[in-house]
């Protein structure tokens, strides 16, 4: 009977959960919110579809292992390597400082030591779902915000393993000494750096063993093998099964197998999110939470208020722009899922009595359902706030600009190939740039570099955008790519202003900005697939760049699957039958060879005619009528489509002597 009770609990949370989170997607409003909403509804407080509290634990509890599993996998220590000092050092001080106030503030208000300090931790962390679901949907990920939000979730997942150790120490304060303190995380580090070397050195072997097999259903076992025996091993060392998978995820994530494992994986993350949070909502008391709205709410937005202060401050230090230390501390505001690892530790020691800990999960829900909202307004806010706080961004430049130049706006992989080929030809530029490290970088190859955010008018102003020969915008940043558009064009109406984009669906709202050009990435690939697959077939050149050029002047219409007007389509017919190029190598047995054009007489038989000869890789333009024909020589043939085909089957065919005569 447990078992059906548990399906028949699954069953009633999807079917209950799809509309609700349906009827969210219809009014715009972020699917996170529709599945803490479906929880509070058709949980044991709410309607009661679900009443069994120890069945809504226990719902929970999976969905946070399943959550941390597929966590881990998705990151990895060479990533944690890669986002930088800035992340890391912000992401440190982030956790410091946020334990140290909400822990001081919950003892100020009258709270155990023990329990503070379980308050602390729990305001540490942020929603890594929330934040990066947010983020992947407004193709923000790789902005500069969304790099330091990456990185300061990254750090703070990795911290979750000693705040449970120290969590568990708290629940005996008696043998909680300092020398205690230390052996206990001296061991856990021991046991979590025994498991990683042991999965490090079996993986790899027993994978490559099973890849070896072909079996898509023996590997995918195998993963699903090794990632509930690395919990299980994890809970025998004294940790828990999350945090069991969480190193699970992150050994898996290390090897050459992963992105396979991630491949099998991935598909059910959302449905592991959805468990997640529909069963969070569930463990909420809506009784509780109308009785006492006004203090839950207080309590949220201090909260809220507490982290973005913090965030912000923490952040702006290392990157000096008050847009993006904004949109990263809104991003980072609200309570994460990985605090209810921590309060479930805390909850059956006493550390977070129940009353507390209801407290808690109010507030947290809150915190979450308004974390959508919050991130989709705030760089709106933050340049509102900008401009009418009159915050100028902190802007120097290594040598002023002389005359008309290019201004280039980010010194990433673009801005990089272009500055080293203007210098190349002599043209004078300067590149905007607010990462430090790119900073340094660029100073260090010794570019004329402007440091300062291209989104405030008094950079672009101290970058000369008014007598710019050409603007380049190369950027990740969707949103400051649209204001720097605006921005230029306001200044300078004339400029050329060339911008890249990641995606074809800016590139509309960028044309109406004032963008010149607009070069989205998704398409240009595709462009450039095509024309390489055309090349390997030997169709034309000029072919293969009509129907290229063709494909950028109408804005990638046909790439986007919209219909191009009737005109073009006759141009391009036109187009292409006329004045086109091929070639043909003489083979040895050819009868052609040991004659001349002249005798050829393709002009008069086929009406092609032989604009060049290609001889031991010498081209001769425009070559005599006496041009005796010998083997390998490369024929470049101009005519129609029909022309060029007549002419290669009578150069094709075993000709005979009057063919050629």
């Amino acid at each position: 009977m447990g078992e059906a009770s548990i399906l028949r609990d699954l069953v009633v949370l999807f079917a209950a959960a799809l509309p609700i989170v349906l009827v969210f997607q219809r009014l715009n409003i972020p699917t996170v919110v529709g599945f803490l909403i479906a929880g509070i509804v058709i949980g044991p407080h709410g309607v009661g579809l679900i009443a069994q509290s120890a069945e809504v634990e226990s719902l929970a509890d999976i969905g946070l292992v399943l959550l941390l599993f597929v966590v881990g996998l998705e990151l990895s220590f060479a990533q944690l390597a890669r986002i930088g000092r800035i992340a890391v050092w912000s992401g440190v001080l982030q956790i410091v400082v946020t334990a140290g106030c909400a822990s001081v503030a919950a003892h100020v208000a009258g709270l155990p030591l023990a329990e503070s300090v379980i308050i602390g931790f729990l305001a540490v962390q942020s929603s890594t779902v929330i934040v990066l679901k947010i983020l992947a949907d407004r193709n923000e990920v790789d902005a500069p915000h969304g790099r330091i939000s990456v990185g300061i979730l990254l750090v703070q997942d990795l911290c979750l393993v000693p705040m449970v150790l120290l969590t568990r120490l708290l629940a005996t304060p008696a043998a909680a000494s300092g020398f205690t303190v230390l052996v206990v995380l001296t061991k856990a580090a021991g046991a979590v750096a025994s498991i990683v070397v042991v999965a490090r050195l079996l993986l790899p072997a027993a994978l490559r063993q099973i890849v070896a097999l072909r079996s898509r259903e023996l590997f995918t076992g195998s993963i699903i093998l090794f990632s509930l025996g690395t919990a299980w091993l994890a809970s025998q060392f004294g940790l828990s099964l999350a945090i069991g998978a969480l190193i699970a995820g992150l050994v898996i994530s290390e090897s050459e197998y992963s992105h396979q494992a991630i491949a099998d994986i991935l598909p059910f993350r959302d449905a592991f999110n959805s468990i997640f949070f529909i069963s969070i909502g569930m463990l909420l008391h809506v009784d509780f939470l109308w009785a006492h709205l006004g203090p839950l709410l207080g309590a949220a937005l201090l909260i809220l208020t507490l982290k973005m202060v913090i965030v912000w401050g923490v952040v702006l230090p290392f990157y000096p722009s008050f847009r993006v230390a904004s949109i990263t501390a809104v991003s980072l505001a609200a309570l994460g899922e990985v605090s209810f690892v921590l309060a479930r530790f805390a909850l059956p020691s006493g550390l977070l009595p129940a009353a507390h800990y209801q407290v808690f999960v109010a507030v947290a829900v809150l915190t979450m359902m308004a974390a959508p909202f919050l991130i989709h307004a705030a760089p709106l806010v933050a340049a509102a706030v900008q401009g009418w706080l009159r915050i100028v961004e902190p802007a120097t430049l290594a040598a002023a600009p002389a005359g008309s130049h290019v201004v280039i706006i980010g010194y990433g992989l673009n801005g990089e190939n272009l500055a080293h080929v203007l210098r190349q030809t002599g043209l004078p530029y300067v590149v905007v740039e607010m990462d430090p490290q790119r900073l340094s970088a660029a100073r260090g190859r010794g570019e004329t570099v402007l440091f300062g955010d291209a989104a405030r008018p008094e950079v672009l102003r101290q970058a000369g955008i008014a007598t710019a020969h050409a603007v380049v915008v190369a950027i990740s940043d969707p949103v400051a790519t649209r204001h720097i558009v605006a921005l230029t064009r306001q200044s300078n109406a004339q400029v050329p202003l060339i911008v890249r984009t990641r995606y074809v669906a800016e590139m509309d709202e960028l044309h109406r900005l004032g963008a010149t050009e607009v070069i989205p990435e998704e398409y240009e690939t595709s462009v450039e697939i095509f024309a390489r697959v055309l090349r390997r077939l030997r169709v034309p050149r000029n072919v293969i760049a009509l129907q290229v050029d063709l494909i950028r002047r109408q804005g990638y219409r046909m790439l986007r699957g919209l219909e191009l007007p009737r005109q073009t389509l006759d141009q391009l017919g036109h187009i292409l039958a006329a004045t086109t190029t091929e070639t043909f190598m003489v083979p040895q047995s050819s009868l052609a060879i040991g004659r001349t054009i002249r005798d050829l007489k393709l002009r008069r038989t086929t009406g092609v005619t032989i604009i060049a000869v290609v001889r031991d890789g010498k081209p001769v333009t425009n070559p005599s009528p006496d041009w005796d024909i010998q083997p390998a020589d490369i024929l470049v043939m101009l005519g129609s489509h029909a022309e060029l085909d007549r002419a290669m089957r009578r150069l094709g065919e075993n000709d005979t002597e009057d063919d050629l005569s």
